[in-house]
Order: structure tokens, then C-alpha cells, then sequence
């Protein structure tokens, strides 16, 4: 299975494409969409929309996950975030994917042992479990962070269902 993992962001989102095969991942590729602060909103969301469109074509992912957002003490960043969240939530489910969301804690719970663990103790584990990958980033990391705990619950889930 290949999973796309999403960092949403308006000025950068990360991603992270990991290959799940039973209790093996393996690294296929990661990155960071960029959108130029100097356009109008609308027209930074329609590149990341573009981006990702592009970026699902080419990979064929069968599911993506997706980190949610937190909510941060400037109210119109929150609401930026969020607009950009949309766009990464509409890509994948516009493409058929299924998406699947996570809370950062989770992630760092699944990765970690610790739900209150530092970007760097995470970023240390995703390489740990992605040996050789060269992350593009924090926000790369975290995509891929997400795509692993996506797998590690998704295996757990199927397990649980009778269906792995």
C-alpha cells in the first residue's frame, strides 16, 4: 500500500509518500509544496491545489493521511491554516483517495512513545524507521511522520478487522 502523508500549510505543506508491505515501510519520496506569499490568497490556494493534483497523478497513492491542524494564537493564521487544510483534505478525496486525519499528538504518540515529544525526537524516529531517506525538511518529516502512523494504525485496524 502506498500511503501519502500531509503536513498542511499555506506557505509550505510537506509530504511524504511511504510503501506499506505488512510491518516493512520503505521510503518512496517526500518533499515540500510551496506557496508564494506574495500572491492573493485565492491564488495560493489554486497552486496548492495544483500541486497536489500533480503530485497524486504522478504517484498514485492508495490513501493519504493528513495532520490536523492546531490552533495558534493569532485567530487569522488559524483561518489561513485552515483554508490551506481544506485544499490538502479536498485533493486526495477529489482523486478517490480515502484520507485519513490525525492529531500531531497521536503522531508523536505512534512514533515516539510520547505524545508531548519535540519535532526533533520525531524527526530522529522517522529516520530511524526510513533509513536512507533524505527528508526535504521539517515539514517533510512531519508528512512522513503521518504517513507511518497512518500505516502503523491502518495494519492494527486491519488486523483487528480480520482482513490482513
Amino acid at each position: 500500500m502506498l500511503i501519502l502523508g500531509l503536513d498542511p500549510g499555506l506557505g509550505t505543506t510537506g509530504w511524504g509518500l511511504v510503501r506499506a508491505q505488512g510491518n516493512r515501510l520503505s521510503h518512496v519520496g517526500n518533499g515540500q509544496i510551496r506557496t508564494d506569499a506574495a500572491l492573493p490568497l485565492p491564488s495560493r490556494l489554486v497552486a496548492l491545489d495544483a500541486a497536489l493534483a500533480a503530485l497524486i497523478a504522478a504517484n498514485a497513492p492508495d490513501e493519504a493521511a493528513v495532520e490536523e491542524v492546531f490552533v495558534n494564537s493569532n485567530p487569522q493564521s488559524t483561518l489561513k491554516l485552515g483554508q490551506a487544510r481544506g485544499v490538502v483534505l479536498l485533493a486526495p478525496a477529489r482523486a478517490g483517495l480515502p484520507v485519513s486525519e490525525y492529531a500531531a499528538r497521536l503522531v508523536k504518540k505512534s512514533l515516539v512513545g510520547v505524545g508531548s515529544a519535540s519535532k526533533d525526537q520525531v524527526h530522529a524516529m522517522v529516520a530511524r524507521l526510513l533509513p536512507g531517506a533524505v527528508i526535504s525538511g521539517a515539514d517533510a518529516a512531519d508528512a512522513l511522520a503521518v504517513a507511518i502512523t497512518h500505516a502503523h494504525i491502518g495494519a492494527t485496524t486491519r488486523r483487528r478487522a480480520g482482513l490482513a
